[in-house]
């Protein structure tokens, strides 16, 4: 398959008189992207054929065979569920900034327990700063997962998400042996999400 396009890509390119640098630009992409179509180690998705289409007035079929278009269709759809997945994610973890505001955690006045927020709790500096750290790194791992899906491969979504299942489940041990339900509850509940979708990508 790559074969056959990466020698079509080539002939086309160079009845243009175009430079794989030149094409590159016309696609908006890098040059070591047709670089490594051209050589037979890459192949574009359904996004990039329509625009080399247009650029070289020439029909996606001639291009490719109707089995290889199905082929890289399918291979754009699960890149689509990948992102969707990793985007979700991101909205997850980075949700964990309202536990900086919400009132999860309990303190002890003496006669009751009170509930407050992370930025009023009197415990132990170090617990704390403990509270922050996980809340905050699962933050900075929401914004990259919302960012990568856009312009990082299946490969590193896949990677960022196994991460983000570790630190999440770090995140909820630390709350629960600190002994605040609230807080711990809500990490589990997010928990079940990630693992939620996962599961359903999964048993497709």
């Amino acid at each position: 398959m790559q074969t056959e396009f990466n020698k079509k890509l080539q002939q086309l390119r160079k009845e243009n008189g175009l430079t794989q640098e030149q094409l590159s630009e016309k696609l908006h992409i890098s040059r070591t992207a047709v670089s490594k179509w051209e050589s037979g180690r890459g192949f574009p998705n359904i996004e990039a054929l329509k625009n080399i289409s247009r650029i070289f007035s020439v029909p996606v079929d001639d291009l490719l065979s109707d089995s290889e278009l199905s082929s890289i269709e399918q291979k754009d759809s699960h890149g689509d569920k990948d992102g969707l997945q990793t985007f979700i994610f991101g909205l997850c973890d980075f949700s964990v900034l309202s536990f900086i505001f919400l009132p999860l955690y309990g303190e002890n006045t003496g006669s009751y327990i009170k509930a407050v927020n992370l930025l009023h709790y009197t415990t132990a500096s170090y617990m704390r700063i403990s509270f922050y750290l996980m809340t905050g790194l699962l933050c900075i791992t929401g914004v990259i997962e919302t960012v990568i899906r856009f312009s990082c491969s299946l490969e590193w979504q896949h990677k960022i998400r196994i991460y983000s299942m570790i630190q999440h489940s770090v995140t909820i041990l630390l709350f629960a042996a600190a002994r605040e339900p609230y807080a711990t509850s809500l990490l589990f509940i997010l928990l079940l999400i990630k693992i939620g979708i996962s599961f359903k990508k999964n048993s497709k």
